[in-house]
């Protein structure tokens, strides 16, 4: 609880026994603090400027309608140091189950997931 009040949701995760969501409460946080990085579920690997980059589907909760399922694509880069820092879309899919929601991600093309990797990068100067 902070300030006796209710604890502060910060995530609702889908649990592995597809029963439903659950939510990660946390006892204070940050304002525009950074999610954790969660697991995400593995949906391609992809080649871009050289690098193999890791593609996930993250889920997020609207609370207004928690039958929804709305995802966004998380880019991780190759571990090392000094290499490009992990990058993700904002929501890019809503589906009414989250079997169609992991259908619509898979769904993608290497062409379409490296259009949608490069808008999340940075500008090259």
């Amino acid at each position: 609880m902070v300030d006796g009040g209710p604890a502060a949701v910060d995530k609702w995760v889908y649990s592995a026994d597809r029963s439903g969501y659950r939510a990660v409460m946390t006892s204070a946080r940050q304002p525009n603090a950074a999610p954790d990085s969660g697991p995400g579920l593995h949906i391609a690997t992809i080649a871009h400027e050289g690098l193999i980059w890791d593609a996930y589907l993250d889920f997020e909760n609207d609370l207004h309608h928690p039958t929804i399922f709305r995802g966004k694509l998380r880019f991780e880069p190759p571990s090392g140091d000094g290499g490009p820092a992990r990058t993700e879309t904002t929501v890019i899919i809503i589906e009414d189950s989250h079997e169609e929601a992991v259908a619509k991600a898979r769904g993608f093309d290497d062409r379409q997931l490296q259009g949608l990797l490069r808008s999340t990068l940075p500008d090259p100067e």
